[in-house]
């Protein structure tokens, strides 16, 4: 791992309890966004990876640290990646997916390669592109040629005059929650939604934490210099957002219904992995792998929609923005009721449910954050108005990475030393621990260590 990613999370993702658990929801591939945006040129990765530009063996340059590509191309830690995406089609999971679904070669099938490279149309793509680099530079920063290439790195340029010249401004957290949940969760765009048949082939369950996401990915440093051009980034408005744009590409998507059926049935993509897929006995006695969920007002027995996000979101939207908090909540309830109602009505309560998120995403990019937000957010998420809601295994990975990349942050700010937060991860290890495999999932212990963690996070406020 290089030292880039350093800056706060890097306690994180040496454990390798952590690696494991991205491993098992499906975050070590890291499945990123690509396609084309607007009428730029896609001139690939090639293109960045010159020594006076991105491709420097050390990072040590003077304004930026020139080594990105490095980073990018890492063999071994989550920050190389992107550059690995492309090279998994060809393996045994690859092929067996693609041979399970009659794609022919997932290498070339654009089911695959809508996620798993910069998949731009050919008509787009300059010399030096090809899509076996992988998820390259343009997948997050968009279409170089045209304009922003030649004039990102010359004065006079400014990262505002860039934007303008079509670079994708992800210091912005929404636009930056919308880049990554095009492949992180799915879009509308060809090759980048992730069917119940792609699952049920062999493709890992997919899953979106974006503050967590974009430290594995971070290939800056978050210095004086970036300060000045981009702003000091905040922990908490970028996981905050995240969650609030996951939840409105997740309903806005099963609100269409060409994305929430596959044939006669429902796309179970969109559902709670876990409430269905369990042990079957016969015997007299029982053994659910669920426990009836205070939020989710359903018949007992229906599949229920992952709420995950909605989870996380709900939990902090009345400390961070009260005005919005009580429509959202309501909204959750209404679309969960209409769950059990038909199909006309879910997605009905799924549209209302997406403007609610949308609401929210806005108050939560807009709003003025404290020093002292982080904590009260990890006392709401392991609080006792929440701790109900972790009955299932997504929502409760959610709750353990927010909480551990909280406490980064807390680190990186200042505000918890670092050797307060090491006698803390016993707790937060405890808790990836009962949320490693799914299969093994312990939700009593899950509560109880996140609960401890957060206990003591708070007493150093």
């Amino acid at each position: 791992m290089t030292g880039v990613v350093a800056n706060g999370i890097a306690g994180l993702i040496r454990r390798p309890m952590v690696v494991r658990l991205l491993a098992v929801i499906g975050l070590a591939a890291l499945y990123p966004v690509s396609t084309a945006i607007g009428n730029g040129t896609f001139e690939g990765v090639a293109s960045c990876a010159g020594s006076t530009c991105h491709g420097r063996a050390e990072g040590n340059g003077a304004v930026v640290r020139q080594d990105e590509i490095a980073t990018w191309q890492e063999p071994s830690s989550p920050s190389g990646a992107h550059s690995r995406a492309y090279a998994v089609l060809a393996g045994r999971r690859g092929q067996q997916i693609a041979a399970s679904l009659g794609l022919g070669s997932a290498t070339s099938a654009p089911a695959c390669l809508g996620c798993h490279s910069t998949y731009a149309p050919a008509a787009q793509r300059g010399p030096k592109f090809t899509t076996t680099d992988g998820v390259g530079c343009e997948s997050c920063h968009g279409p170089s040629g045209g304009a922003w290439l030649a004039e990102h790195y010359a004065l006079p340029a400014t990262h505002a005059s860039n934007v303008a010249a079509g670079l994708t401004p992800l210091d912005n957290p929404k636009a930056r929650a919308n880049v990554c949940l095009d492949c992180h969760y799915g879009s509308s765009k060809p090759g980048q939604f992730v069917t119940h048949a792609m699952m049920a082939a062999g493709h890992p369950r997919v899953s979106f934490e974006l503050d967590l996401f974009s430290a594995l990915q971070q290939h800056h440093q978050i210095d004086a210099d970036y300060t000045r051009r981009k702003g000091a980034p905040n922990a908490v408005r970028f996981w905050a957002v995240g969650q609030a744009e996951a939840v409105r590409r997740a309903t806005s998507l099963f609100a269409q219904p060409k994305f929430a059926y596959e044939g006669a049935f429902p796309q179970f993509y969109f559902y709670d992995c876990h409430s269905c897929h369990r042990t079957i006995t016969d015997g007299p006695s029982r053994k659910l792998t669920f426990e009836t969920n205070p939020g989710r007002p359903i018949p007992f027995g229906n599949p229920p929609f992952n709420d995950e996000n909605m989870i996380m979101l709900q939990a902090v939207a009345g400390a961070l923005v009260p005005g919005e908090a009580s429509a959202f909540q309501a909204a959750a309830r209404d679309f969960h009721k209409a769950m059990g109602a038909g199909p006309a009505e879910a997605r009905a309560a799924a549209q209302a449910l997406s403007s609610r998120a949308g609401a929210l995403s806005d108050a939560l990019s807009g709003r003025a954050y404290a020093n002292a937000d982080a904590f009260k957010v990890i006392a709401i998420i392991a609080g006792e108005a929440t701790a109900a809601r972790f009955t299932d295994y997504a929502g409760s990975v959610q709750a353990v990475m927010a909480v551990d990349t909280l406490l980064n942050a807390l680190v990186k700010e200042g505000r918890v030393t670092q050797g307060a937060a090491a006698g803390i991860r016993g707790d937060i290890a405890r808790a990836y621990k009962a949320v490693e495999e799914p299969n093994a999932y312990r939700p009593a212990e899950f509560r109880a260590a996140l609960k401890s963690a957060a206990g003591a996070i708070g007493r150093l406020q």
